[in-house]
Order: structure tokens, then C-alpha cells, then sequence
């Protein structure tokens, strides 16, 4: 990627960490717009501490950097909140900003812009890429996002990814839940087979990534991506990750069993105690969530690793790395913002 340079909003996250890892590896030219500082430290002399709800500022940001690529990942990914739109504002009015400044600076050529599989229910296949069932409000937030990317009048060449569930180096989330249940022991699997989900190594990811910012632009442009592996059965996966870190296969009891235990859990989480368990992981770990994949494999070709690569490379990180990692604050003050949420009507499944 000669004389690209590539401004990645949300570099500071699980999947921009190791985009922006991947990007200084081959010398690419890369900065990192974010309001919280890097998970890696050797990233900090290319990160630039901005909010992209301050529109001024961040338009500055594009203006002085020029960047012939953008890489929008920044936004609120968990699902906690059910009823408040204006909880999302990264998703909403966030994305807004970005593709304004999208719009004011003519020397990009190509933007990514991040939305979710959630954008569609378990269970639903969509027609076609504007075919919506969202699973919640996080999901409805980042069909906003699409289609605000998709009427922005875009000049440069555009392209929506969806993310999977992504797992690998720099997940905090993977490494203080799951990897830290697993390796004391407590962590428990139904018995229940055959449940297929669509998860993603996230180097995958970001090989899918930089084929969209280097192929041909007629085969990207205007296209939605789904991003992350084939889809492989969820209790293989989980005892690959486990004999990787523990040497042995995970517990399997009886799945009538843990949904009585992720009953209790609701619980004791109810008053605040933390159990391994609860109905949500229960449905999660019983229920199949396939996204479609053939396009993404047939456009940008098929991952270079494997699940037992990925795994491996991932528990390395757990083992070496992953304690010196502290959960990043923002440096600037978070503004209060006045926001009327749009709307959107949820399917009915």
C-alpha cells in the first residue's frame, strides 16, 4: 500500500489494535482516532486522542492528517442498553461526523464502515443486504449506521463489514470472562451438539480488511461484508482454546442442568454477585447463529488462519502479554450531549 495513509477511528479497541499492530508491522502509514488511549503502548506516538462526537475537532483531524483511507471502527459495542438510543451516540451521531469529514476531504479513496451481524436475528437470512431483523437495540443503532453510510453521497469508494463474534489477542472481554473461567477449572459446557456459530479470528479480520482497502474497487464498492471465519461448532472451538491453555478437554454436564444454574445465576446477578453463568450465556452457548459467508470468501478469498493457529497465537498473548494490559480510560472529558434519537421499527421475527 505505497503512499496510503490509513486514519482508523476506534484503533484503541480489540479489532483496531491489531489492525494498527498489523498496519506498523508492514510500514503502513496509520494513525489511530480515539478517545481512549491504545491497549498496546507502542502504539501511542500514533494515536490521536479525539472524540468523534466533537465534530470540529475531529474534522481538524482529517484535515491535517489527509488520509487516502479510513478505517471507521469506533463505536459502543456492548448490548447492555434496550431502551435508550441516545446511550449509542458513537453509532448514531458519531458515524455522522465521521462521514461528513468523509465528504470535506477529497484525498480518500476508500472508507470501511463497521456495523454488526446483529443487524439480523439468529435464525434469519436476509434477502438482500437491506433485509433487517435486528436482534436489539446495539443492532438497530448500527443499521443506522449503514444507512447513513449508504445516503451519505459518498465520492470515494465505500464498503459496510459486519463483524461476527471476534475473538483473539487484545480481547479484554475474552480474557477477564472466559479464558480466566477456564483456566480455574469452573468453566462447565452443555452437552447439547451441533450448535454452529459464526465466530471470527481476529487477525482474519483484519486480512479481510486490508483486501477491501487493496482490491480491485469495482469488487468492494457499495458492498456489505459479513468479517470473520467459516462457521464451526461451537463446542470443537471451545476445547480447542481449552487444551491449548489447560492441556485438557472442557466439562460437559447435562444441558437441562445448566440451564437450572443459569436460572440461579440470574439471581445472584440480580443482586449483584457474579456467577459463571447466566440465561443470557446459557442461550448463547445452546443456540446456533450462522451468518452468511460465501460472498466475503468468494470477493476477498479465503483467511490465511487456521482455528488452531489463532487459538495458539491468542493463548500466547493470554500467558505473556495480557496481565500488563489495563483497561483504557479516556484522557479528555466526556461532553454531555442533547440528542433526539431516531427511530426505527423493529421486525417482528
Amino acid at each position: 500500500m505505497t503512499n496510503t495513509k490509513l486514519l482508523v477511528t476506534g484503533g484503541s479497541g480489540f479489532i483496531g489494535t491489531n489492525l494498527i499492530t498489523y498496519c506498523l508491522k508492514h510500514a503502513i502509514d496509520v494513525v489511530n482516532v480515539d478517545w481512549n488511549p491504545p491497549l498496546d503502548v507502542s502504539h501511542k506516538p500514533h494515536w490521536i486522542n479525539c472524540d468523534i462526537l466533537d465534530q470540529d475537532a475531529l474534522q481538524k483531524v482529517f484535515s491535517d492528517y489527509q488520509p487516502t483511507h479510513v478505517v471507521h471502527l469506533a463505536a459502543r459495542a456492548d448490548t447492555d442498553e434496550q431502551q435508550d438510543m441516545a446511550a449509542y451516540l458513537q453509532n448514531t451521531e458519531g458515524t455522522r461526523h465521521v462521514l461528513e469529514c468523509v465528504k470535506n476531504t477529497p484525498s480518500i479513496e476508500r472508507l470501511i464502515v463497521t456495523s454488526t451481524q446483529f443487524v439480523c436475528q439468529p435464525g434469519y437470512y436476509p434477502q438482500h443486504d437491506e433485509d433487517y431483523n435486528p436482534v436489539n437495540l446495539y443492532g438497530m443503532t448500527k443499521i443506522l449506521t449503514e444507512q447513513f453510510t449508504r445516503h451519505a453521497s459518498l465520492s470515494c469508494s465505500w464498503t459496510i463489514i459486519r463483524p461476527t463474534t471476534i475473538w483473539g489477542p487484545w480481547s479484554l472481554r475474552y480474557r477477564d470472562v472466559f479464558f480466566k473461567t477456564l483456566k480455574s477449572g469452573l468453566y462447565f459446557h452443555p452437552s447439547k451438539e451441533n450448535v454452529i456459530r459464526s465466530y471470527g479470528y481476529v487477525n482474519n479480520v483484519v486480512f479481510q480488511i486490508m483486501q477491501i482497502l487493496t482490491l480491485e474497487e469495482e469488487k468492494v464498492n457499495g458492498k456489505v461484508f459479513y468479517v470473520g471465519d467459516e462457521p464451526f461448532e461451537l463446542k470443537e472451538w471451545v476445547n480447542t482454546v481449552s487444551q491449548v491453555l489447560t492441556g485438557k478437554k472442557v466439562n460437559i454436564i447435562p444441558t437441562g442442568l445448566v440451564k437450572t444454574m443459569a436460572s440461579i445465576g440470574d439471581i445472584l446477578t440480580a443482586f449483584k454477585i457474579r456467577f459463571p453463568i447466566t440465561s443470557g450465556r446459557f442461550r448463547s452457548m445452546t443456540s446456533s447463529y450462522v451468518t452468511p459467508m460465501d460472498d466475503t470468501i468468494n470477493v476477498l478469498g479465503k483467511a490465511p488462519y487456521s482455528i488452531q493457529q489463532g487459538v495458539e497465537e491468542t493463548i500466547n498473548w493470554y500467558k505473556t502479554i495480557s496481565a500488563q494490559v489495563s483497561k483504557p480510560e479516556p484522557d479528555i472529558p466526556r461532553k454531555r450531549y442533547f440528542y433526539t434519537a431516531p427511530t426505527y421499527q423493529m421486525q417482528q421475527a
